[in-house]
């Protein structure tokens, strides 16, 4: 099933780069759906993902182009029908102990906003196996695009900056005739963004899930983005986490981290990513994530320096804490305190509405500053 639902990812992805709803609420419906029916049926999967992926008439021939597409090969031909569902309809059978008077039929819905919605909000490290396995799912279908910046290159447009080289070729094309003035603007690139998880001891209940994060964010955004695990010793992560598959990507990087729920010394990891990899360029000007709880066990005035370091550097840093979301939360461990000043973004990561809004913030290049 496993591969059924990487498939079914895949072709939601295709929907929703095509301009399909197809959102993360929308993909666990078509994912519900598909558990009552035939996956290897095409008019099933059809249906299933019609009914769920589609929010309007007009969304329609958009979605039987991709159909079309992603599961046929070919372009999806124009006024195709396809035959009306017969629609089947159940309902639960009273347990022979429910008392006279109280028997009632209900609808077996194929899936349940609800239900993901409690999933959306409960703590990560709260959750049982099923659920850890249903977020996880919902995880690996987040978009965590970075926000553009201007290149310096420019690329023609239909107004703004006069371009006076593309102009006169146009006035020597044309004999000295001026038709025309041509524009151009800058072009627009993603920036880059680095992702630093911490995974000791402390970090354990979390560190699953901020991986995969960092797993759909490297997917979604190739080699703009960076992954490193951070602990007792500093790990790049991103040629593990670049697989499509989530849990081979996972297995590779637990592989390939040496120090998983080990202590915690981040100024001296911090300042080992900066030695190595900041000069490089992966820090100036990215946007840089760390997810840790700030339980620092070496030197806190070291971090506060690389902290000052990194933020000099990158264009804006983000600071994911899990222990964030509880009640009362004030950061006053050695670690945070002295990391405080220099973050831009201060957020929790420990649920899966959470990781969305992480995801947003990747993207949004008007983020405030936020303690």
């Amino acid at each position: 099933m496993r591969d059924g639902t990487e498939t079914i990812i895949g072709f939601a992805r295709t929907v929703r780069a095509a301009g399909g709803p197809a959102d993360t609420e929308r993909v666990q419906a078509m994912l519900g759906a598909l558990d009552h029916l035939d996956v290897l049926d095409p008019a099933d999967v059809y249906w299933a993902g019609r009914f769920t992926l589609c929010a309007d008439p007009d969304d329609i021939a958009r979605y039987d182009r991709c159909f079309a597409a992603y599961f046929g090969g070919r372009t999806a031909r124009s006024g195709r029908r396809v035959p009306p569902p017969a629609v089947r309809r159940y309902t639960l059978v009273p347990s022979p102990r429910t008392p006279a008077g109280e028997e009632r039929a209900t609808d077996v819905r194929l899936a349940t906003a609800s239900g993901v919605e409690v999933l959306r909000n409960r703590d990560v490290a709260k959750l049982s196996a099923a659920e850890r396995a249903e977020v996880n799912r919902l995880i690996a279908l987040l978009a965590a695009a970075a926000e553009q910046r201007r290149s310096r290159r420019f690329e023609p447009a239909s107004g703004g900056r006069l371009d006076p080289g593309r102009t006169i070729r146009e006035v020597l094309r044309r004999g000295g005739e001026i038709s025309a003035l041509r524009h151009r603007a800058h072009r627009t690139r993603p920036r880059r963004v680095v992702l630093l998880i911490d995974v000791s001891g402390s970090m354990s209940p979390y560190a699953d899930a901020l991986l995969r994060f960092a797993h759909a964010a490297a997917r979604a955004g190739g080699r703009g983005v960076e992954v490193f695990s951070a602990g007792t010793r500093l790990t790049r992560l991103t040629r593990e986490l670049r697989h499509r598959d989530p849990d081979t990507a996972m297995t590779a990087a637990s592989a390939a981290i040496p120090d998983w729920s080990g202590g915690t010394r981040l100024g001296e990891e911090l300042k080992e990513f900066l030695d190595r990899f900041g000069q490089r360029g992966l820090a100036r000007g990215a946007v840089v994530v760390i997810a840790s709880d700030g339980w620092e066990r070496g030197d806190a005035g070291l971090l506060g320096a690389q902290m000052a370091r990194l933020h000099r550097l990158a264009h804006r840093v983000v600071w994911a804490n899990p222990h964030k979301a509880r009640p009362g939360y004030e950061p006053l461990t050695a670690g945070m305190a002295a990391a405080l000043p220099y973050i831009d973004d201060f957020t929790s990561g420990h649920s899966l509405g959470a990781l969305e809004d992480l995801a947003r913030l990747i993207g949004d290049r008007n983020a405030r500053r936020a303690r």
